[in-house]
Formats: structure tokens, C-alpha cells, sequence
């Protein structure tokens, strides 16, 4: 009996122990123990997920307001823009003012520069008629300048006058010096008849000085200021002219003719034959 009842219960244990371990968890040696760390770690990513969304959204709102500060710049811009678009408008158009101006003034100085050639020739030409005299000391022809010139002139250039000289006037240039000293002043003479005019300056341009005594008179045409100016610009160049063996000659009322290598030119201002010669 004790044999019969041993072997029933060696059985009983030995079922209720597989009873046991089909129902218990099969252990992986090699995969740790599942504990509660797996749900901190998730914790953990999403707070740092959570903080770079954040950091994201904080640089998104910094862009934000950057862009919002370009826009403001760029309206800025565009109104100084705008702005220097109309300045350099109004520049354009007082640019535009001023060249007109300066064209209106270049053809008025064109206009003033021709209606004083007009006057100066106007003035030359009135003065046809005058003859300069150089070297008549002071105080020899008395109280009559045209009675003593009547009487001199003939002398001086040996010319019998049929009719008689006239003068319309005759008189000293400028005031007399206080103290009696330097140049005797030039004597400008108004002949009334300008075929005698013409005979006296004929005369003493091929005779060159003429002589009454011992005086040595110069007789010469009676030219305005600016006439006179271009003729003595025109006279100094006449040693460069014979140094370059060009023949010249100067004509009334101020023009310099020239003639080189076979070639003739006249010239009318001083300026124009330097250039020439340079």
C-alpha cells in the first residue's frame, strides 16, 4: 500500500510543477529585465521634442519680427528712393534750365562780342578824317592848334595843298602834366577833307619819320582803343615774322597779311597769327 500511494503523489508534484511553469513568463537570458526606465526615456525625448519646438517657434517668431523690420526698412528705402527720384527730377530739369541759360548767354556773348566789332568799326570810322602828330613839343603851337598845323604841315611833309588844309578840330590828348615833365602829348587832328587826310598818312608812312628842324614828328592814322591794342600786338610779332623770312604787311584798320612758302593769309587777330607762327 505504501508503494501505491508513493508513486500517485511523486506524480501530483510533478504535474503541479509543469502546471506552474506553462503558466509563468519565459525568461531571455539575454534581454534584461523589462522595468519603468522605458517610460522615463519616452518622458525624457518628448520634454526634449517639447523644447526645440519651442526653440524653433522662439527663432520662427525672431524671423518673424525680422521680416516684419525688413518690410518696415524696404518701405523705408523705397520713400527715400521715391524722394531722390524727384531731387534728381528737379536736378534734371534745373540742369536742363541752366544749359538753356548757358546757351542764351553763350549767343549773347556771340551778339555783344559782334556789336562791339560794330562799334569799334563805327568808331574807326569816324575817325577817317584824324590824323595823330608825335614829338610837337608842348607850348609851340600856341593858343591855334589848327592855325599852327595849317602852317606846319606843308612844311613838314612838302606838299603844296590846293585848297588849303582845314581842320574841323584839333587839340591835345589828356591833361597837361603839372610838372612840365615827360612825353609831349599826343595832338589828334580832325581834317575836314579826307583826300588830304589820306595824302598826309601816304606820306609819311613812305618818307617813315618826318623832320622839321631838329624835331622828329611822327604823323600817324587816329584808331579807337581796341583797334589800336590789336595793332600793337600785330607790330610785335613782326621780329618772329623776319626770323622766319615771312614776308608781312599791316593793313588798316588792324589785319596782318602774311605770305609764306608761296602761301598768303591775312589775318585779323594777333591771337590767330601767334598760333599761326607756333
Amino acid at each position: 500500500m505504501g508503494k501505491a500511494t508513493g508513486k500517485p503523489v511523486r506524480q501530483l508534484l510533478f504535474s503541479e510543477a509543469l502546471r506552474q511553469q506553462k503558466h509563468s513568463p519565459v525568461v531571455d537570458p539575454l534581454t534584461p529585465p523589462h522595468t519603468n526606465m522605458t517610460e522615463d526615456t519616452q518622458g525624457a525625448s518628448m520634454d526634449r521634442i517639447l523644447q526645440e519646438i519651442s526653440e524653433v517657434g522662439r527663432q520662427l517668431e525672431g524671423m518673424g519680427n525680422a521680416m516684419v523690420a525688413l518690410k518696415a526698412e524696404t518701405r523705408s528705402m523705397r520713400l527715400e528712393i521715391a524722394g531722390f527720384q524727384t531731387q534728381i527730377s528737379g536736378l534734371d530739369q534745373r540742369v536742363t534750365t541752366v544749359e538753356a541759360q548757358a546757351t542764351s548767354w553763350a549767343n549773347r556773348d556771340q551778339e555783344l562780342l559782334h556789336l562791339r566789332s560794330r562799334l569799334t568799326d563805327l568808331e574807326d570810322r569816324s575817325r577817317r578824317n584824324n590824323i595823330r602828330l608825335l614829338g610837337i613839343p608842348e607850348g609851340t603851337e600856341g593858343m591855334d592848334i589848327p592855325s599852327y598845323l595849317r602852317d606846319m604841315l606843308p612844311k613838314l611833309t612838302d606838299i603844296t595843298f590846293d585848297p588849303p588844309l582845314e581842320f574841323q578840330r584839333a587839340y591835345r590828348l589828356r591833361p597837361k602834366r603839372q610838372d612840365g615833365k615827360g612825353r609831349p602829348r599826343p595832338i589828334i587832328a580832325c581834317m575836314l577833307r579826307h583826300g588830304q587826310a589820306c595824302q598826309l598818312l601816304q606820306t609819311a608812312q613812305t618818307q617813315g619819320p618826318l623832320r622839321l628842324g631838329t624835331l622828329e614828328i611822327q604823323l600817324s592814322a587816329d584808331f579807337s582803343r581796341e583797334t589800336a591794342e590789336r595793332r600793337r600786338a600785330f607790330l610785335s610779332l613782326r621780329p618772329r615774322l623776319r626770323h622766319l623770312d615771312v614776308k608781312f604787311g599791316l593793313f588798316e584798320p588792324a589785319r596782318m597779311w602774311i605770305t609764306k612758302n608761296g602761301v598768303s593769309r591775312t589775318f585779323y587777330d594777333p591771337e590767330d597769327l601767334r598760333m599761326f607762327l607756333e
